[in-house]
C-alpha cells in the first residue's frame, strides 16, 4: 500500500492512465487522438454546431509552421513537426484546456501535473527540446491560431480580441485546414473527424520512432 497521491482515469482503449504519476507506455496513439478530438477550447463556446477541438487546433498550428517553413525554403523537419502537433497533448489527457491567465490562477499544483504529463508525451514521442527560436516560432503560429478561432470560430470580434482577450497578433482569413481538408472554412470537425486526421498525421510523423510504445504496451 502506498500513500502517494493517485488520480486514474479510463482512456478510450481501456487502459487507465494515473494523471499524477504518467507513464509513457499507458496509452495508445488512438487513446491520445481521441481524447484530444473530445477536448474543446474556448470552454467549449462555438458559433457553430460543434466546438472547436484540441486536435483541429494543433493540426492548424502544424499546417500554420509547415507553410512558414517551406516560404523561407527550409521544410519542417519530422521532429520539429511532431513536437508542434503534440504542443497540447497533455490537455487531452486533463480534458480541460486551460487559457493561460486560469493557469497562473490555479498555480503550482495545476502546473506540476502539466508538465509532468507533458514529460511522459515528451519521452514516448522523442520529441526535440524547443530553442529560443523554434519556441518564439511556435508561440507566433499558436497566438495566431489563436485569434483567428476566437473570431471565426467563438465569435469575439477582432477589437474583443486585441483589447479582452489581449491577442495583438492577426486574425487569418484563410483557414489552412479548409485549403487541405476541404469543407467549409474555419468550421470545426466532429470529435469523430478530429480524431481521425489527428491520427493519421500522428501515425505518419512518428512512423520511424522505436514502436516500443505504438500499442501502448
Amino acid at each position: 500500500m502506498t500513500d502517494s497521491p493517485r488520480a486514474w482515469i479510463r482512456l478510450p482503449s481501456g487502459a487507465a492512465l494515473d494523471l499524477i504519476n504518467p507513464s509513457p507506455d499507458a496509452w495508445t496513439d488512438e487513446d491520445l487522438a481521441l481524447r484530444l478530438a473530445r477536448t474543446y477550447r474556448w470552454g467549449g463556446e462555438s458559433v457553430w454546431p460543434w466546438p472547436l477541438s484540441v486536435a483541429q487546433h494543433s493540426l492548424l498550428v502544424l499546417a500554420l509552421r509547415r507553410q512558414w517553413a517551406e516560404d523561407a525554403g527550409e521544410p519542417l523537419n519530422r521532429e520539429a513537426a511532431l513536437a508542434e502537433l503534440l504542443h497540447d497533448a497533455e490537455e487531452g489527457f486533463l480534458g480541460f484546456d486551460c487559457i493561460s491567465p486560469l493557469k497562473r490562477v490555479l498555480g503550482e499544483p495545476f502546473r506540476v501535473v502539466g508538465d509532468r504529463l507533458m514529460q511522459a508525451i515528451w519521452t514516448r514521442y522523442r520529441l526535440p527540446d524547443w530553442t529560443p527560436e523554434t519556441h518564439a516560432l511556435h508561440k507566433r503560429a499558436d497566438s495566431i491560431a489563436a485569434a483567428s478561432e476566437a473570431v471565426h470560430c467563438t465569435g469575439w470580434s477582432e477589437r474583443e480580441v486585441r483589447e479582452v482577450l489581449g491577442i495583438t497578433h492577426p486574425v487569418l482569413a484563410e483557414d489552412l485546414l479548409q485549403t487541405i481538408h476541404g469543407g467549409k472554412p474555419w468550421e470545426p470537425w466532429a470529435s469523430d473527424v478530429a480524431a481521425e486526421r489527428f491520427l493519421a498525421v500522428l501515425n505518419q510523423l512518428a512512423a520511424n520512432r522505436s514502436d516500443q510504445y505504438q500499442q501502448g504496451e
